[in-house]
């Protein structure tokens, strides 16, 4: 599923539905998982100090973690003499697909000819398999 966004906007033969999966249906799950999180949520439980703390180390995580990307992806082209697009470093984010998009989209601005997107999913998904793992490895820990 994740890949289907993907090709519907490559293809470039299904405007429509590109068009309909990245605004409008996107908008309507968003919708209907803020209602169903509100729903289950108990107000004196979700409404602490430690909410705005977890807020803001996440912030601070999604910070760092595109910042070792780019910085990583400078230093391996930089190793490789310039075979590696540093741009592939900021979709380490795990903001699965729109990090590798929005470097696709970087890449294309600076030259028409890049073609990031496929190569730039594979540390796309690679930041999702590591959240999971640093998450899990936390709930063992801590849990």
């Amino acid at each position: 599923m994740l890949m289907l966004g993907n090709l519907f906007k490559e293809s470039g033969v299904t405007e429509r539905l590109s068009d309909t999966a990245q605004n409008a249906l996107c908008n309507i799950v968003t919708i209907f998982l803020g209602v169903t999180v509100g729903a289950t949520a108990m107000g004196e439980n979700f409404l602490k100090p430690q909410t705005l703390y977890i807020i803001g180390l996440g912030l601070i995580a999604f910070a760092f973690s595109t910042f070792g990307g780019l910085l990583i992806g400078r230093i391996m082209c930089a190793l490789t003499k310039g075979k590696i697009n540093p741009l592939i470093g900021s979709a380490g984010v795990s903001a699965v697909p729109m990090a590798a998009r929005v470097s696709n989209q970087e890449g294309q601005k600076a030259d028409p000819g890049n073609f990031l997107l496929m190569h730039a999913m594979g540390p796309n998904v690679a930041g999702v398999i590591g959240s999971a793992v640093a998450a899990g490895t936390l709930l063992a820990l801590f849990g």
